[in-house]
């Protein structure tokens, strides 16, 4: 049978799960789109945080002598959900960050559009791989671990029994960083390359053929090349995004090792 009778002290502790939950929301990868309503948001939030009210049996009472030690507890879980739902957003800024490099390289730097999820001007390029992955996110279920990683973290940080560990999360912090250039270019680097061939070959013919303005002809052809080569690399892409979601356990993992 589901109880949901309140008494203050167990109040207090659905309202730190709602805190958890909530700032998790906010920064998680697909559920923290910019392009969902908040109303929505807050809504899945407190639905999550009254399932998990039921599932999980607080340890202690939370104990605190007044209003700055309990805000001091708000805001230790709120800095836990956000943490665990930045390391997964992971794979938005990696794909954001290749994207921005393929459009410098094949000249669409210019060529912004609004993202809706972002609610900022974004490149073309990163715009459609951003789309692409969170659709592979939800066909894969990455989703479903997200939120799992989350319900496990109860259990493995109380709440507030939150320890920051900030050695370790500065090493994640940069791990994090290193990602996110490792794997971008790793991304890139077949556009990069040809580009890299084609600036050489133009470079030759500049040299034979001088009458000939090689500014105007390249930059057609690097266009022409970079769609051409993400139309033939676009096959790539699942396995390019079970990498990255491998890079996000890990980094989902390493995370919460620093908070207890």
């Amino acid at each position: 049978m589901v109880n949901y009778e309140f008494s203050l002290y167990t109040f207090e502790y659905f309202l730190m799960i709602l805190v958890r939950v909530a700032s998790f929301v906010y920064i998680a990868p697909f559920f923290g789109m910019n392009n969902t309503p908040n109303r929505v948001k807050v809504g899945f939030s407190a639905c999550l945080a009254i399932i998990l009210y039921q599932v999980i049996d607080p340890e202690e009472i939370l104990v605190y002598s007044g209003v700055i030690e309990f805000a001091i507890i708000v805001l230790k879980e709120g800095i836990t959900g956000l943490l665990i739902g930045f390391a997964a957003n992971i794979c938005n800024s990696i794909v954001v960050f290749s994207g921005k490099v393929i459009d410098m390289e094949i000249g669409l730097a210019m060529a912004n559009m609004f993202d809706p999820t972002t609610k900022a001007p974004s490149g073309l390029t990163g715009t459609m791989y951003n789309y692409f992955i969170m659709m592979l996110l939800i066909i894969t279920d990455m989703h479903h671990y997200i939120l799992r990683a989350l319900v496990d973290t109860f259990q493995i940080i109380p709440i507030n029994g939150t320890v920051f560990d900030w050695t370790h999360l500065a090493g994640t912090m940069t791990t994090f960083m290193t990602d996110i250039m490792v794997i971008g270019f790793r991304i890139v680097l077949p556009v990069f390359a040809c580009n890299m061939i084609l600036s050489c070959i133009l470079g030759i013919m500049a040299k034979v053929a001088p009458q000939m303005n090689m500014f105007a002809v390249g930059m057609q052809i690097k266009v022409l090349m970079g769609l051409g080569i993400m139309f033939l690399t676009i096959v790539l892409l699942p396995d390019i995004a079970s990498f990255i979601f491998t890079e996000m356990k890990r980094m989902i993992v390493s995370m919460i090792e620093g908070m207890y």
